[in-house]
Formats: structure tokens, sequence, C-alpha cells
């Protein structure tokens, strides 16, 4: 008796990732798997497609993503995700667990069952990212632990806490040495390590990275056995710094990641499919760019059943019209056509309040002499320059400047109310009046705003606390637009169309301040000169915090 299988695909070119060649085959599917890419069989099929003049490739996947940079729910995530041919993602919820701890991993484990789409958790390392951050968790080995029993976890998010791993941190390394003895692997952040450092990480069993902005960067980190994830953000833009890397010798080492991204650029780029788009532009056969984009990251994380589209594996895989542009037609996954976006809605999350009592007295910024350190912005990357300027002093108080665009920066803990502000200078954003304040600021989720006087700040900032977090922006006199963002103060409850009409308006508003059109987007860069694990120097609710000699210092040079 004959057979019979679920769906035949045939007439397309479909890539095969073992020779990075494109074959004019068959895919013959039955139970959400292919179970042969030869180009005749003895089945019989219940449906034929004919991919006639069309290219198949596995579905993308996300090697490396912070889901919470979207701004979004998961379950709305994966609806726009899913458009762009990613069929799964390697997600890291440090974000929301340095906001609620397990409660936010959990939460965002459970919303993202309402998708599709393919989300696997590995489980956030460095909570908070560094022992003097004041985030609202703190999360050991044994918290985590637990969080193995579901079945989404499959390891260790990014290392960034090097200082741990050198001096040989007992909880840092139980974290490792969990991943491992539950089959999974340990992720790295190599961000400003030199070749000796890169070692250290490796010696500790971290295996990635994704922090690479140049190509001498990447080699070094192929070279000290690392998988690479060459990543484009919304403002972490290094794919065309990094591509040249690449080689059809060492490519089995390299993936694709965004890191953290936008629904609005999810929706207008792309995610993994604009990855592939701007290698191929930059010289990539389209064989290895999508190789890159689906079976490499798929090796990195141990995810044996996708990647490939030969018999065994799941029926994950994009049908495109066009090779070079990236042109998707549909996607299919696990075995079935996406056609119609799931009818969910984000689920409900009650477990933090934004805390804080800021005044106009806190914000000012005591100077002796006008000769200061001010971070400076490096439009689309979130490494900072460590600047040096002569600014206005009135009355022993730092003064505005909007001629050499230096203006005041803020950032309020909100979690455990503990009155601790920080107050610093920062030079690129270009306001002209008001402010902009927000509740994303990483990796402790403190507010952090920018303005051109204590009042506007003040103002964007209580508005966020009035909402129980967001994104706001002011004007000299009222608040202009605002973002609401209720889950943890850092996703939006509401569906993805709304939040990107949100996020279109509050960057509108942006505009008007600044008095023209900016190339970068201004809230995801605030949200990262908080980080201080990300060179150079960044400001915390402790203050002024220099990567390189990594302890804080003055304001004042």
């Amino acid at each position: 008796m004959t057979e019979k299988v679920d769906l035949v695909i045939t007439g397309g070119q479909v890539l095969n990732v073992l020779t990075r060649e494109f074959e004019q085959t068959s895919l013959w599917i039955k139970d959400g798997h292919i179970i042969s890419n030869l180009k005749d069989e003895p089945y019989q099929a219940e449906q034929r497609y004919d991919a006639t003049g069309k290219w198949l490739v596995p579905g993308m996947i996300d090697a490396h993503v912070h889901m919470e940079s979207s701004m979004v729910a998961p379950s709305e995530l994966g609806k726009v995700l899913l458009k762009h041919g990613v069929t799964a993602i390697a997600t890291d919820p440090h974000e929301l667990a340095n906001v609620a701890g397990t409660a936010g991993i959990q939460y965002l484990i459970d919303d993202a069952r309402q998708t599709p789409l393919d989300v696997f958790f590995m489980l956030p390392s460095s909570v908070p990212c560094v022992p003097f951050d004041d985030n609202g968790a703190t999360l050991h080995a044994a918290d985590l632990r637990p969080l193995y029993a579901e079945p989404e976890v499959r390891g260790l998010a990014e290392v960034m806490d090097y200082g741990a791993v050198e001096r040989g941190d007992q909880d840092m390394l139980a974290k490792i040495r969990d991943a491992n003895a539950h089959g999974y692997h340990a992720d790295g952040h190599a961000a400003g390590l030199n070749p000796h450092q890169l070692n250290v990480m490796r010696n500790a069993g971290l295996d990635t990275d994704h922090e690479c902005t140049t190509v001498t960067e990447a080699l070094a980190r192929v070279k000290a056995g690392m998988y690479v994830f060459l990543r484009e953000g919304t403002v972490e833009r290094d794919v065309l710094g990094t591509i040249g890397a690449v080689t059809e010798a060492n490519a089995s080492r390299f993936a694709f990641c965004t890191d953290d991204k936008t629904i609005a650029d999810l929706i207008t780029e792309g995610s993994i499919d604009y990855n592939v788009k701007l290698a191929i532009k930059n010289g990539m056969r389209p064989a290895l760019a999508y190789t890159l984009a689906s079976y490499h990251a798929a090796n990195a994380h141990r995810l044996n059943d996708r990647g490939c589209l030969t018999a065994g594996k799941l029926a994950d895989l994009v049908v495109l019209d066009d090779v070079d542009a990236v042109t998707i037609e549909r996607t299919m996954k696990a075995g079935q056509w996406v056609t119609t976006e799931a009818a969910t809605q984000p689920l409900p999350f009650t477990a933090t309040r934004i805390h804080q009592h800021a005044t106009l007295a806190e914000l000012k910024l005591p100077l002796k002499t006008g000769h200061v350190n001010v971070i400076g912005v490096q439009p689309n990357h979130i490494e900072t320059d460590h600047l040096l300027f002569d600014v206005p002093v009135a009355d022993g108080e730092f003064q505005t400047d909007l001629a050499q665009d230096v203006l005041k920066m803020v950032v309020v803990e909100r979690h455990k109310n503990t009155g601790r502000v920080g107050v610093g200078l920062v030079h690129g954003f270009q306001l002209k009046h008001g402010a902009v304040a927000g509740s994303v600021a990483h990796d402790s989720h403190n507010i952090v705003a920018v303005g051109t006087s204590d009042m506007a700040i003040l103002r964007a900032i209580n508005q966020i606390t009035m909402t129980n977090g967001g994104i706001a922006v002011t004007d000299d006199e009222q608040v202009i637009a605002d973002m609401p963002l209720a889950i943890g103060g850092l996703l939006s409850a509401s569906s993805y169309q709304v939040a990107t009409q949100q996020l279109g308006t509050i960057k509108a508003a942006y505009n008007r301040i600044c008095e023209t059109e900016i190339s970068f987007d201004p809230f995801i860069t605030l949200s990262f000169l908080t980080l201080p694990v990300i060179p150079t120097i960044k400001l915390t609710d402790r203050g002024l915090f220099d990567y390189e000699s990594f302890k804080l210092i003055p304001v004042e040079a």
C-alpha cells in the first residue's frame, strides 16, 4: 500500500544547507516533519504545492534576542516574526527578569505559548548584570534551577559579568554547570575583551558571542572556538562592519541575531531576513546567507530537529519569490502554512509597580568648574565615547549647553523607592527644548531621562510613573506624547499594531523638540546609556560609571 503524506512541494529550488547550494527537488511532508527531499518518491500526497520559479529555505532562527526590546508581548511578537520567515528564536529574558525576577521569566514563557513561533529561553545569567546595579531582583543559580523543568528552557544566556568569571565566582560557575548538566550550553558576552580574556570565557564553558563590531573582533572569537552571532538591531547596526569576517571555510562558526529591535523596525525592516538581505547586498552568496540564518543558528544552540530541509527535520520553511531581495511569499511552521494571525491577546501582568519620589532639587548638577566628563552617543551603536567638554556654570550648577549639544541626563531608581538619583551629561541627542524619559534602561531598567530643563525632565519622569512604566516626551510646558508599557515598564499590553502606532507618535514628538529628524532611534539609544558592561562610560542611579577602570567617576573631570 502506498504511504500517504500530507503535502508535497514540487518544482522549487530547495536550499541544501549541507552543501550550501540550491537544488531543484521536492519536499515530502508528513505530521509536521519532512520525510524526504528527493524529487520523486512513491508517496501519495493529499495536497500538492507547485513552487516552480520559487526558492525554499529553512525557517530562519534568531540566535540571540531580548524579545522585550520589541516592546510587545511574546504572543504579539510571534505574529510579526512568522511573516518575516522567522520560525524560532533563542531569547534571553533578562530584561523582565531584572524587573520582576523569576515571575517575569515565567510570564514570558506562559505568554509565548500562545504563538506558533518556537521561543527557546536561555536563562538570564547576570541579574543584576553587575553586583552594584540597583535592579528589581537578584537571581542566583538556585533561583534559576527549577526553570529547567520548562520544556522551552534550553541553556544559560549571555554571561555579561566577566569579572565574576575571571575570579571564579561560585554562583556564576554553578549557573554554567547547571546548563551543562541539563545537556545545554551557555552563551558568552565578550564586549571589549582581548584574546586572553576570550580564553578565560572559553575555559569557563562559554561558547558564543554577539558583541562583535569589527572583522578583527569576529575572527578573534572564531579563533577562540566561539560561535559568532552577527547582529543587526535597532541601535546595534553591526552586520556591515563584521560580515567581511565570514568565508566559505569558517562560515560554520557564524549565525545571525538581532539582539534588540523594536516592533516598528521589525515590521518595516524585518528580523533575520533583514540580516540576510544586508549580507547578500554586500557580496555573500544567497545560499550561504540563508544557511547562516538557519542551520548554523540551530547548531550553535543544539537545536537538532530544525534548520535543515532533510528527512526527519521539522517542516519549518520559507518560500521566496526573489532569493536575492529576500522577498517572502509564505512561511510554513511545523508543516502548516502560516496564513492568519492567532486570535490572542497578551496575558495580564501585575507583578511590579513604578516606585520613585524624585524632586527638582535632586536633579541639580553642582559643578566647581565647567570641565566635565560627558557620555558621547555613537549613533546606531550601544558603545559610547568618553568625551571632555567645557560647559557653562552659573551659581555653582550646570547650565544646559545647546550650542555644544551637552544636556543633562538623569537615572532614577524605580524598583525599591531608594531615592537614588544619578545625574550626568550626554552629547548627541540634539534636543532644543523639552525632555524624554523611559522606564526601559538596560539592564536594571530604572527610569532614564534626558532634557533641556529640570522641570521638563521631572514632568516626563512623573508621566511614566503615573502610567506604571513607558516612554514620555515633553516640551517646555506639557507632555506631548507617551507610550504606556504596563508589562513591567518594558512591554505594551496592547496589540503590535497599537504599539507600532504609539512608537511612531512618540518618535514624531521627539523630532518636534529636536526641530529636526535624527538618524537613529533616540529611545533605544537612551536605554543603553545605563548599561555598565558595555564600553565606555554610562550613567547609573549611583552615578557616572567608567567601563575602562570599572568604577564610578565624578562628572567633573
